[in-house]
């Protein structure tokens, strides 16, 4: 356990890497409409600046779990902070769209290795009761905050420096960190008497992920059933079904399928996935809007998210008052139901209109996301075993980091079968790309319901412990 010395630090600099993980997946938005331009991305492609983090982040969060037991939690969160930092700085000087999108999978896998390793250390390093609850609280509290927190300072990046800006204003600060980290981290480590990595289940369930969602960005473009785009979601589904056979068979698997018969585990999971491709994509197309429609500057676009980021800063001190009063699933259906009536507002925004039309739905949903965002991974710990704690929070990242991918790319998809044209979103003028960012609305309000009711069935009602509760929250 830590000396009461250095817990203060070793909290700040764990809270700061859940921040900036946090702050990456969204920093990136404001800019991306400057370094699009800059790269020559394509509409299309311009999402793989996007899922490629969210891919990387949610394929390898599992292997990131169990590496991080078996070679040690601080050892691995300076190795993931490395290889974060070492991203960030290659996406900063990136002169070609391949070498971005390398760079951002670079910073998802970083993350993914970080994300488990940083949980850990937060539950080796503070006491057992309310020194830990509270430090879990601040850690947690981070990830749905530095969602909107990251559109503010993107916007302002990329204005005043430019949108390299984005990418290397985490380089300092992971350097920081890993010279922090030996000093006031205490090492933590499970016993064991063999280093099996079930690299075959790693290898077919990021590989099957990632040509599944290929598939749902091409497709739109190249034909659902085009020669060119099918073989990539049919060898996706074969992986991911050789991952299920590789898990029953391998001594020591990725994944215990057991852990599924947990029902609040299995509902965190798909709420962590219908959370994400619903709230997940605000940032994208809300930034569409504001440039693409009002043709605001990167740092005006930023600041009008302000609202969303206050927001959600309320909506992380309601949490204990609602969870005492409505327990997880009625939380995370409250949730998701004002995130409802915020999409509903968004829809009525106009090509002639203000930031002004934008703050009531953002204000709303930026409660909503804080209400669901820390809720769903409490639901996930109820019922775990203490040692699979860790495996657990990583099944609710990686339906998280999945289904912002997969929701980004299905919305795309429905709004160029919407089109009837080859038109892409970027050359679209402001009303029609105005009507587009509409049908994204509602589809988000589409998937938050299928989110409410998901909570509803699959969470149990029973209100939790607040004295005794584990938050396992991860971005």
């Amino acid at each position: 356990m830590n000396s009461g010395r250095f817990k203060g630090l070793a909290l700040f600099i764990l809270a700061i890497s859940q921040l900036v993980m946090a702050l990456d997946y969204t920093i990136i938005f404001v800019a991306m409409p400057s370094l699009g331009n800059a790269l020559g991305f394509s509409a299309n492609h311009l999402q793989w600046v996007v899922s490629a983090y969210s891919l990387a982040f949610g394929g390898f969060l599992l292997i990131g779990g169990r590496l991080s037991d078996l070679m040690g939690r601080r050892r691995m969160f300076m190795i993931a902070m490395a290889l974060f930092g070492l991203g960030s700085l290659l996406g900063g000087l990136a002169e070609s769209q391949l070498m971005l999108i390398l760079a951002r999978g670079l910073q998802g896998l970083g993350g993914a290795l970080l994300s488990p390793a940083t949980l850990s250390l937060i539950m080796s390093n503070f006491n057992e009761g309310s020194e830990r609850n509270r430090a879990m609280g601040i850690w947690a509290s981070m990830g749905g905050v530095g969602m909107s927190l990251g559109l503010l300072l993107g916007g302002v990046l990329t204005s005043y420096v430019g949108w390299e800006a984005t990418f290397f204003v985490n380089v300092p600060i992971a350097l920081i960190v890993i010279l922090l980290a030996p000093v006031v981290l205490t090492e933590s480590k499970v016993s064991t008497g063999t280093k099996h990595y079930d690299a075959a289940g790693t290898v077919s369930v990021t590989a099957g992920m990632l040509l599944i969602v290929y598939y749902l960005i091409q497709s739109p473009v190249e034909g659902w059933l085009s020669l060119s785009t099918l073989p990539f979601v049919l060898i996706g589904a074969t992986l991911l079904l050789a991952f299920v056979v590789i898990e029953k068979r391998t001594r020591e698997p990725l994944l215990s399928f057991h852990l599924f018969r947990n029902r609040n585990l299995t509902g965190a999971a798909l709420t962590a996935f219908l959370f994400s491709a619903s709230f997940g994509t605000l940032y994208y197309f809300l930034t569409l809007y504001t440039q693409g429609v009002l043709h605001y500057s990167a740092i005006q676009s930023g600041f009008s998210f302000l609202p969303l980021t206050l927001s959600a800063f309320l909506g992380a001190r309601l949490i204990n008052k609602m969870l005492t009063r409505a327990g997880v699933a009625g939380t995370v259906a409250t949730g998701m139901g004002l995130g409802i009536i915020g999409f509903l507002l968004l829809t009525q925004l106009s090509e002639t209109g203000s930031a002004w039309g934008i703050i009531p739905g953002t204000i709303i949903i930026g409660i909503g996301q804080a209400l669901v965002f820390t809720t769903m991974f409490i639901a996930g710990s109820t019922g775990i075993d203490p040692k699979e704690q860790g495996v657990a929070s990583a099944v609710i990242s990686t339906g998280q980091q999945i289904g912002g991918a997969i929701g980004l790319a299905v919305i795309m998809a429905f709004i160029t079968a919407s089109l009837g044209s080859d038109a892409t979103l970027e050359t679209m003028v402001p009303a029609d790309l105005n009507q587009a960012i509409h049908t994204a609305f509602i589809l988000s309000a589409v998937i938050t319901l299928l989110g409410i009711i998901v909570a509803l069935l699959t969470l149990k009602q029973k209100k939790p412990d607040m004295e005794n509760i584990t938050v396992t929250a991860s971005h």
